[in-house]
């Protein structure tokens, strides 16, 4: 058995290549880019008006006494979307303008429609009335005043968010490079497991099957479902295994048939490979019987997590979601901090990922609360919670008021970054 941090380290170690490809940037949710993206045009793509209003050069205006009128000739009307107006501008002309319009050459500000005062009256209006000096630049949007053309848009090593389509999508941005998804190939093991919901009380319904796949969105990774492994399966396991070499599935994971007993045949399976990395059993809680294997010469890496449902949820996402992360070229995540409302006790020896509740208090401080029913075949604890607090090694007591570290379980802690 070893540490969490050892375990960590070899999971750094044994990774795998991810290749890029090109796809579409209007369906590239949750995709993470490969490459720098920058922006190809200016944008706006030229002097628009950010108010609806009248266009006018200050110049003209320039003079203008407080309290008389200076007359400026409508000469006609440009909305958004409509080609520039080219006709000759003169002195003392004025023209309508919509929000986004693109400005005439020969107008300079904007005066919006709230301030403007018609002549001879609003339905018969012929000229505006302009009573005051009017300032240069006024409410206009300049070209490539928010991206410049060349600008970067989007780092390398980036998850694509919606913000970040609405930008392609403004941008002119078609295609982009990002990381290939991975494929998981996913195996439930055991005699007891049953895809039904009408069992008896000696089966267990296929629960984390459907737990990770539901993940796969957040996670970044496509879920194939491979089916359930008897107890007299091990060679058809190995069989299997030695098809995935062939394929283009990055990763197993099994659940269950991963500890040390009569049926448990997972580790020796994965042992009859040739392996560059390797670990069986850490010192966490829930999830000690979990396993790691970079299969030798391949780009292929198998997780062997136990079968009883917080165990298995818990290790998809303390290592094989950081092991995701690491292989796209994505910084880990970072934890969130907080106090602890209550005293805790451990096994000094053990990492402990507890089924907790984040609140935060009326002085917003965020507090984090350890639930009730911390034993790995609860699931009520876990329907509570909407936090993992991580209990590192190395203490027994945890305090009230000591700030520690917390995971959300279904996403990334980096959707908060």
């Amino acid at each position: 058995m070893i540490s969490y941090t050892s375990s960590k380290n070899i999971l750094k170690k044994g990774v795998i290549n991810i290749k890029d490809e090109k796809i579409k940037s209007i369906n590239s949710l949750n995709r993470v880019t490969s490459s720098n993206i920058y922006s190809s045009i200016n944008y706006p793509t030229g002097d628009n008006a950010a108010f609806d209003g009248f266009a006018i050069n200050s110049k003209d205006a320039k003079n203008i006494k407080k309290k008389s009128n200076q007359k400026f000739k409508i000469i006609g009307s440009i909305a958004a979307g409509t080609k520039p107006f080219k006709k000759k501008i003169y002195k003392f002309n004025a023209i309508e303008i919509m929000t986004g319009a693109i400005i005439p050459k020969g107008f300079d500000t904007i005066i919006p429609i709230e301030q403007i005062v018609f002549s001879p009256d609003t339905e018969n209006a012929k000229y505006i009335l302009v009573n005051k000096k009017i300032t240069k630049y006024n409410h206009i949007r300049f070209k490539g005043s928010d991206y410049k053309k060349g600008e970067l848009v989007v780092k390398k090593n980036t998850i694509i968010q919606p913000n970040h389509i609405l930008a392609f999508k403004s941008l002119g941005i078609k295609n982009i490079k990002v990381k290939k998804k991975i494929n998981i190939l996913f195996f439930s093991t055991g005699n007891e497991i049953s895809n039904s919901d009408n069992i008896p009380d000696w089966k267990v319904r296929n629960s984390n099957n459907h737990y990770i796949k539901n993940l796969d969105q957040n996670f970044l990774f496509n879920f194939k479902n491979g089916g359930i492994l008897r107890d007299n399966h091990e060679k058809i396991f190995k069989s299997k295994v030695n098809k995935v070499l062939k394929s283009g599935t990055d990763i197993i994971i099994t659940s269950g048939a991963v500890s040390a007993g009569k049926f448990d045949f997972i580790p020796s399976v994965i042992r009859s490979f040739k392996l560059d990395h390797f670990f069986k059993s850490v010192a966490i809680r829930p999830g000690k019987p979990i396993l790691f294997a970079k299969i030798k010469g391949k780009q292929k890496a198998i997780f062997g997590l136990p079968g009883n449902p917080m165990s298995s949820a818990a290790c998809f996402r303390f290592f094989v979601y950081p092991y995701i992360e690491n292989i796209l070229g994505l910084k880990n995540e970072k934890p969130l901090k907080a106090i602890l409302k209550d005293d805790f006790l451990k096994k000094k020896n053990f990492t402990r990922f507890a089924k907790s509740k984040l609140n935060t208090t009326k002085n917003g401080k965020i507090e984090v609360k350890i639930l009730k029913g911390q034993e790995s075949f609860r699931i009520k604890s876990f329907v509570k919670s909407n936090i993992w607090a991580l209990l590192p090694a190395g203490k027994t007591r945890f305090k009230k008021g000591e700030v520690v570290d917390c995971f959300f379980p279904n996403h990334s802690n980096s959707a908060l970054a």
